[in-house]
C-alpha cells in the first residue's frame, strides 16, 4: 500500500498517482494578459448542468502540500488567482467543485486541465501548483467524488450504485471542468488561451482517452500515460492474482516473487541484443517459472525452496486470467514487474492470507457485486470469469474508455501522445497496446494512425514510474511541439532505471518499432540503439 500511496502519481490503473508534467514554455504573446482581476467571474453553466457558487481568492503561492493519501508537494509557486466554482446536475444531488489557477504574472497563454488518480478524479494540488509554476492556467475537478482510495460514494443508501457520481467519474465531469476552466481563463485574462492541453496518468490517463473519445474539442494535445483504459476488464483482471493464490492455496512471499522476477529478467535481458539491466519486450520474454523449481532463496534470514506450487501460481499471475476452459480474459502481470503489488498477503497467527490491492477489490465488491461484505478470497476460477463478464456488460459503455473511433479527435486536429511502463505492475501494459491495435484496425492502419497518436512503452518502468519514480520523460514538452511547431515526436527520450538501479538514457520507440542495441556503443547511452521493426529485432 506504502508503494501504492508513492506510485499513485499515477495511476496505478488505476492507481494511480499525481501527475507533475515539467514542460514549461514560452509566452504565446511574448507578455501576459492586459487585465488580470482576481474576483468571481460570470460562469455559464456547461449543458446539464446548474452553477452553485463560484468563488475567486488570491492566493501568495510558495509551497503547496498535497492533500489525501498522495500528499507530495512542491515549491516556487508563484501567486495565482484560485477560482471555485461548484455544479451540480438538477435531480442527480451531486455537487462537482471545479477549481482552476490563473497565475498573476507570467502566463504563458496555455491551459492544462489536469487528471487524477485511482478513485481520485482529480488533483490534489500538487499538480495544479506544478502548472502554474510553469506558466499555465490549470483546470480541475473532483467530479463530486472522493479521496484516492475513497469508494464511500459507489452506493446510495438502498444498497444501489450511485450512477450520476460514477458517471461523474467516468466522464462527464473532466468535460465540464474544461468548459469551466476556459470560461475562467477568458473573464479573469480577457482572452481565452491559445491552446489548451491535458495531462495525466493512470485514471487521469484514462480520462484524457475519455476526452478524446467522446469530447475531441477539448483539448488541442492530451498526454495520457499508463491509461487505465478498458477499466471494466482489467480492474477485474487486476484481482487475478488473488484469485490464483487462494484457488491453489500457496501465497509465496515478495521475496519468492522478486526471485522469479530477477531470474526472468536476467534470462530474458539480452533479447534486445545487449545485457543492460532491462527487459526492452516482455511480452517476448518466454522464461518458464518451472526451472525455479528446488532453487533456494534466503527471505527473511529464512532459506526457503521454491516449490512446483509456486511455480504454477507465477505461471498462472503471468499468464493472466483465463476461463476455466482456457480462453484468454485479460492480459497478466509483465515480467519485470512487482507482482507482489497485485498479490500481496498478509500473515497473522502463523496463518498467511491474500492482501487484495485495495482499488480493484473495492471495483469488484462494490460495482460488480454490489456487496460491500463480499469476501474476494471466495472467488473459485468460475466465479471469476462470471465476475469479468458481470463489468464488462454492466460497466463498457459507462468506463469502459475503449472506443477505437477516435475520427473526431483527429478531425479537431488533436494529438494524443501516451507512454506505458513495460513493468507497470498495476495496470498490464498490453491493455494499451491492445487498444492501440483496435485504433489501427479501425482508423486505417499504423501510418494513419501516427498522425495523431503515438505510443511509447518504457522498458523496466513501473507504474506512471516516468513521472520521477524510476526515470524521467518530459512527454509535455514532445506533446508542445507536435501540437504547435508539428514536430511528431519519433522517439520519446528517457531516463530509465535499470535492474542495478543506475539511471541510462534510452529514447523510447514510437509503437510498433523497438529498440535494438548497435553492437558496440555503451550500453547506458542512448544513441547506441536504434529503432527498428519488430520483425528485424
Amino acid at each position: 500500500m506504502r508503494r501504492l500511496l508513492t506510485v499513485l502519481a499515477a495511476g496505478v490503473p488505476l492507481a494511480a498517482a499525481v501527475y507533475l508534467p515539467t514542460a514549461s514554455a514560452e509566452p504565446q504573446d511574448g507578455s501576459t494578459a492586459t487585465t488580470f482581476a482576481c474576483t468571481a467571474p460570470s460562469v455559464k453553466a456547461p449543458t446539464g448542468t446548474r452553477v452553485e457558487s463560484v468563488t475567486a481568492v488570491s492566493q501568495e503561492g510558495g509551497t503547496i502540500t498535497g492533500t489525501g493519501v498522495l500528499g507530495g508537494s512542491v515549491s516556487g509557486v508563484p501567486a495565482y488567482c484560485e477560482v471555485t466554482v461548484t455544479l451540480t446536475h438538477p435531480g442527480a444531488g451531486d455537487h462537482a467543485t471545479v477549481r482552476t489557477w490563473l497565475p498573476a504574472s507570467g502566463w504563458n497563454g496555455r491551459f492544462q486541465g489536469i487528471g487524477g488518480a485511482a478513485y481520485l478524479a482529480g488533483d490534489n494540488g500538487v499538480g495544479l501548483g506544478t502548472a502554474v509554476k510553469n506558466g499555465y492556467a490549470a483546470v480541475s475537478t473532483d467530479a463530486g467524488v472522493g479521496d484516492a482510495l475513497d469508494t464511500s460514494w459507489a452506493l446510495n443508501s438502498q444498497g444501489q450504485v450511485n450512477t450520476a457520481l460514477l458517471k461523474n467519474f467516468a466522464s462527464r465531469s473532466q468535460h465540464e471542468a474544461a468548459v469551466v476552466g476556459k470560461q475562467v481563463v477568458d473573464e479573469v485574462y480577457g482572452k481565452g488561451p491559445a491552446y489548451s492541453y491535458f495531462t495525466g496518468c493512470s485514471t487521469g490517463g484514462r480520462q484524457g482517452y475519455m476526452e478524446a473519445q467522446r469530447y475531441p474539442d477539448d483539448y488541442d494535445g492530451i498526454l495520457a500515460d499508463a491509461p487505465a483504459v478498458n477499466w471494466d476488464e482489467f480492474e477485474v483482471a487486476t484481482l487475478w492474482p488473488q484469485v490464483v493464490m487462494n484457488n491453489e492455496k500457496t501465497f509465496p512471499s515478495k521475496c519468492e516473487f522478486d526471485a522469479f522476477t530477477n531470474a526472468a529478467v536476467t534470462a530474458c535481458d539480452p533479447l534486445d541484443g545487449v545485457k543492460d539491466g532491462l527487459v526492452n519486450d516482455p511480452s517476448r520474454c518466454d522464461f518458464d517459472p518451472r526451472r525455479l523449481i528446488g532453487t533456494k532463496v534466503v527471505c527473511e534470514g529464512k532459506e526457503l525452496t521454491i516449490t512446483a506450487a509456486d511455480a504454477t501460481v507465477v505461471r498462472k499471475i503471468w499468464d493472466g486470467p483465463r476461463t476455466t476452459s482456457g480462453t484468454k480474459l485479460w492480459p497478466g502481470v509483465p515480467v519485470g514487474a512487482d507482482i507482489s503489488a497485485l498479490a500481496g498477503v498478509t500473515e497473522a497467527d502463523g496463518n498467511v492470507t491474500g492482501a487484495p490491492f485495495k482499488v480493484p477489490a473495492d471495483w469488484v465488491k462494490l460495482w460488480v457485486a454490489k456487496d460491500p461484505s463480499f469476501d474476494i478470497s471466495t472467488i473459485t476460477y468460475s466465479r471469476f470469469t462470471q465476475l469479468f463478464k458481470q463489468s464488462q456488460a454492466e460497466y463498457d459503455t459507462v468506463i469502459g474508455t475503449d472506443d477505437p473511433d477516435l475520427s473526431g479527435f483527429r478531425a479537431s486536429g488533436g494529438k494524443l501522445l501516451t507512454w506505458h511502463g513495460q513493468a507497470d505492475q498495476y495496470i498490464p501494459t498490453q491493455g494499451t497496446v491492445k487498444y492501440r491495435q483496435q485504433v489501427e484496425r479501425e482508423m486505417g492502419g499504423t501510418k494513419r494512425v501516427d498522425d495523431f497518436y503515438r505510443l511509447f512503452l518504457a522498458p523496466g518502468t513501473n507504474h506512471c514510474g516516468l513521472n520521477g519514480f524510476d526515470g524521467s520523460a518530459d512527454g509535455l514538452a514532445a506533446l508542445t511541439a507536435w501540437v504547435e511547431d508539428g514536430k511528431a515526436p519519433t522517439t520519446l527520450p528517457a531516463t530509465l532505471i535499470n535492474d542495478s538501479q543506475q539511471s541510462v538514457t534510452r529514447d523510447l520507440c514510437s509503437y510498433p518499432q523497438v529498440s535494438r542495441y548497435d553492437g558496440h556503443g555503451d550500453p547506458a547511452v542512448a544513441s547506441s540503439f536504434t529503432c527498428v521493426s519488430p520483425s528485424r529485432y
